[in-house]
């Protein structure tokens, strides 16, 4: 069934993605076929943005790999963008990003690996033959030199994600203890070192003819097509394609746990942490749906239980959430709690299996269980609001059930879960004498063994599957385009000065409302460091009228997520919420801003809470990059030029009136806005508002305007922060940028994009595909109300840091000093201004960009003209703005590494002065 609504601030008619009667659950529509050769197609048509979503899922993944090969499901995934027949390696990359692709990438879980992007509508085919000339032809490019380099690419990744994060150890550790040798959830889908060097040509080829056939997968389209065109370029593009042999389905069996095991694990961490970890049902099984509400109610919020216990109560963890993660083989019900500093993860166990043992023996509450459903509904429609959304859901339910439109099934399966049942679920589900459980203490970090690569074999030969199709040589032009029409918000000022931005998006039951205040990290003091954020972490821990604990349950019951983030020139509070509760949850925000009352025994509550967190923070190599560039380059005076949460020192000096008073300062009503987009009427939401904030008055004075602090960035020219035997130093490289309001703007963003901006820009084409130095590099410019940042950010292999930092300085060289090609150029443009769309999916990415309009003073129509001004971009006006600001000479460097092997290292590359700072004192 369709729904045809007419949006004016869009000027399109809009064909709904999820249609809706009055109290049924809602469904996506879909039509699904099958090719003469196996592959299956399923069509959901949206015209409601000219985007479409193109998701092809292949029904291979890490279950089934063979012993030995562990991470090749993965590493193959990898290879499948290395180049094939007709696009060779980079093409369609190129192609995509110029054509303005967004959500363009590839994913591997144990059932399943999953590539897909989504590209204006006119594009279809583009996208179409970038996937299709992969399944059909990779063999016929693939050789040696493009499996060397996913190799590199794949070791750089395990070590950024697994090995030089915090805890990565320990995750991997509980797969290990979880299941037996030769079980293929064993491993971490990502493989170890030793096995993923241990790939061949030939494992590639064999997986290649075994997995990557048209009869094992299935191709989703969403989005703005006409259902006969989609039908023949997918019978052009696909159908001529030999069918594979069947693939049977995993023969495993997962031996259940008869005992209680336990596990320590060292690793380089100042908090540690406990896992409890059973096997439980496999995905839609009976049980699935009744550990998921379980988990919501044990911890799934502020509201649940075990976080009011050892959070809130007892404050003996940092933080404490529960999941039942779901396979096709079994599923893995856990409960993670990260002790607080001073405690232990020994010590959290017992008081987590009390709450256990009493959900098994008494129950939840009718409320508990509604509030969990709610939860578990809210989340269900935010990722089914993109296109690629809900293509990558239609793929799931088809995969693990044979039917696309399982949807309204799926709610409703929730919605049948009683409270009998979920007791029953976790006392017979979650016995204490059959699970994992996993200590993470402080200590030496063991490293599975890394080898060096060893010398590349000779290339050898290529083969065929399907035979060439001359035509493929050309990549298809792209359709009539359809000119995308913006959003604008309609907006409106209250008697008390509060800017009300409104855009209505009916498509899905949901709402988003932000309040943003002009008062960010720059409003603070720096002798006073995170004072913004600490005030606004306690917000919604108590106002006149409710404490924490209400607010907590009375949120999560709506089936609402409140959040508070502090930005660099704004503060902002936020809620996402089901549309028929949405007033209620409007007027908690309400009170939550307008009326907190900062209780003495909730600051010391929080103050606890962000000394551990500094105390996480040490041991996390990217954040501390983040915040020494924000050092180097602000100062230590300036309120941008500290950390966020702030330092031990001013956390601990910090008082209830200094949070009081900046709050009384800052939330005004003349200096905020709220904004609100979903599924809510204008006339309604209007009363709404006037309701709830229409009385809103300064709590304090007249806010007294923040003093110009002057920047001093550092003299140095490098700065170390020393992590002994570190697998990878982050890299950032960086300086003072320019402010929001820069008519510099559009060009500064086609430059970086076409040097750091992007998956083929320079940078990262260079560091990753060509040099296989890293995961991913990259460069952005931060805009900001009085000035900003342009930084270069990577994670480099310990052991090749100098000679990515010099390729990093080459390339800004290059950039500052050569113009870039017009093809360069152009290719940024039209990335730019063609994936503009792509940003208004979601109610929260479009009310953050509204939110942008009210904070840094942008006319209500600033997006629709943008395109214009992406595309007017030439090397005339942006040469000169490259010479300025791509200049190593005025960056500084930032290495978070071992400085044994650093320092020399950098010396040799003549980036003196060099200095070592501290962590502790000097950053947090």
């Amino acid at each position: 069934m369709r729904i045809l609504m007419a949006i004016a601030a869009l000027g399109l008619t809009l064909y709904l993605p999820i249609a809706t009667a009055a109290d049924a659950p809602p469904t996506i529509p879909y039509e699904k076929y099958r090719l003469a050769n196996g592959l299956e197609v399923i069509l959901s048509q949206d015209r409601s943005l000219p985007i479409v979503a193109v998701n092809l899922w292949y029904h291979v993944g890490a279950a089934n790999e063979e012993p030995g090969r562990t991470g090749f499901a993965h590493l193959f995934e990898h290879m499948m963008f290395a180049g094939s027949k007709h696009a060779p390696r980079g093409l369609a990359d190129k192609l995509l990003e110029g054509a303005g692709v967004t959500d363009s990438n590839a994913s591997t879980s144990f059932d399943r690996t999953n590539y897909f992007d989504t590209v204006p509508s006119n594009q279809l085919e583009l996208a179409l033959w970038s996937h299709a000339d992969r399944m059909g032809y990779l063999l016929d490019a693939l050789d040696q030199a493009a499996l060397t380099n996913q190799q590199d690419v794949v070791r750089n990744e395990r070590r950024q994600t697994t090995e030089n994060r915090p805890y990565g150890i320990v995750d991997e550790a509980i797969y290990h203890a979880l299941f037996p040798p030769g079980h293929p959830y064993r491993p971490d889908v990502i493989g170890s070192h030793v096995d993923i060097q241990a790939a061949r040509i030939a494992d590639v080829r064999d997986f290649f003819k075994r997995y990557y056939r048209p009869n094992n997968a299935t191709l989703v389209i969403v989005g703005d097509f006409e259902t006969a065109t989609a039908k023949r370029l997918v019978q052009k593009q696909f159908g001529s394609f030999r069918r594979g042999a069947d693939v049977p389905a995993p023969n495993v069996v997962t031996p259940a746990l008869t005992s209680e095991r336990r596990f320590t694990v060292t690793d380089q961490i100042e908090l540690e942490r406990v896992d409890l970890s059973w096997l439980t049902p496999p995905m839609f099984k009976p049980g699935d749906a009744e550990l998921t509400i379980a988990a919501g109610i044990l911890a799934g919020g502020k509201a649940s239980r075990l976080y009011q216990k050892l959070v809130y109560d007892l404050q003996v963890a940092q933080d404490v959430s529960a999941t039942q993660d779901s396979f096709a083989l079994t599923s893995i019900f856990g409960v993670q709690a990260l002790a607080r500093a001073g405690h232990t993860g020994a010590e959290l166990q017992p008081l987590i299996d009390a709450e256990i043992v009493r959900l098994a023996n008494e129950g939840p509450t009718a409320a508990e269980v509604e509030r969990a459903r709610n939860q578990i509904e809210r989340a269900i429609y935010q990722g089914l609001q993109k296109a690629g959304g809900r293509a990558d859901q239609l793929n799931l339910y088809n995969q693990y059930l044979g039917d696309p439109g399982f949807l309204p099934k799926d709610i409703e399966r929730y919605n049948r879960v009683t409270a009998a049942e979920v007791q029953r679920a976790v006392r017979e589900l979650l016995p204490m004498n059959a699970r994992i459980v996993t200590l993470a203490i402080r200590g030496d970090k063991v490293l599975d063994p890394d080898p060096p690569a060893p010398t590349a074999p000779a290339a050898s030969g290529t083969e065929s599957i399907n035979a060439d199709e001359a035509w493929r040589s050309k990549p298809p032009k792209p359709g009539p385009a359809r000119a995308p029409v913006l959003p604008e918000p309609q907006s409106y000022k209250l008697a008390n000065g509060l800017t009300v931005l409104h855009f209505q998006r009916p498509a899905m039951p949901i709402v988003t409302a932000q309040l943003v205040v002009n008062a960010g990290l720059a409003s603070g003091n720096a002798a006073q460091a995170g004072v913004p954020d600490f005030a606004l972490s306690l917000l919604d821990d108590g106002t006149t009228t409710r404490n924490s604990r209400q607010l907590a349950e009375q949120f999560e019951q709506l089936g609402a997520a409140y959040d508070a983030t502090t930005r660099r020139d704004t503060s902002v509070l936020s809620v996402d919420g089901l549309s028929r509760n949405f007033s209620e949850a409007m007027a908690l925000l309400a009170d939550v801003a307008q009326h907190p009352t900062f209780p003495a025994e909730e600051v010391e509550r929080e103050r606890q809470s962000r000394l551990s967190d500094v105390a996480s923070a040490t041991e996390q190599p990217g954040l501390l990059a983040n915040v020494a560039l924000a050092r180097a380059l602000f100062g230590a005076t300036n309120p941008l030029g500290v950390s966020s949460i702030g330092t031990e020192k001013s956390i601990r000096q910090t008082t209830q009136a200094e949070l009081r008073n900046w709050w009384q300062g800052q939330f005004r009503p003349e200096s905020a806005a709220l904004v609100v987009v979903g599924a809510i009427e204008p006339a309604t939401l209007r009363a709404l508002v006037e309701r709830e904030w229409g009385a809103w008055k300064p709590a304090g004075d007249a806010r007294v305007a923040a003093g110009i602090v002057p920047i001093t960035t550092t003299t140095a020219r490098a700065i170390i922060i020393d992590k002994p035997n570190a697998p990878q130093t982050e890299v950032r490289v960086g300086r003072i940028g320019v402010a929001r309001s820069t008519p510099d703007y559009p060009e500064l963003q086609v430059l970086n994009y076409a040097l750091g901006g992007g998956f083929t820009s320079r940078i990262n084409l260079n560091l990753r595909e060509d040099k296989g130095y890293t995961y991913g590099a990259g460069s952005r410019f931060d805009f900001g109300r009085s000035t900003g940042t342009f930084a270069v950010s990577t994670a480099v292999r310990s052991d090749v840091s100098a000679p990515a930092i010099a390729e990093i300085e080459g390339e800004l060289k290059r950039a500052g000093s050569a113009p870039f090609a017009p093809s360069e150029l152009a290719k940024a443009r039209g990335a730019l201004t063609a994936s503009l769309p792509g940003s208004f999916e979601t109610n929260g990415a479009t009310s953050s960009s509204f939110a942008q309009l009210f904070a840094y003073g942008l006319p209500l129509d600033y997006f629709r003209r943008l395109p214009a001004q992406f595309l007017a971009v030439n090397a005339a006006t942006a040469e000169p703005l490259a010479r300025r600001y791509f200049d190593p000479a005025k960056m500084v460097l930032i290495a978070v590494g071992d400085r044994a092997t650093l320092e020399a290292q950098l010396k040799k590359l003549g980036l003196d002065p060099i200095e070592v700072w501290p962590i502790k004192g000097t950053l947090f």
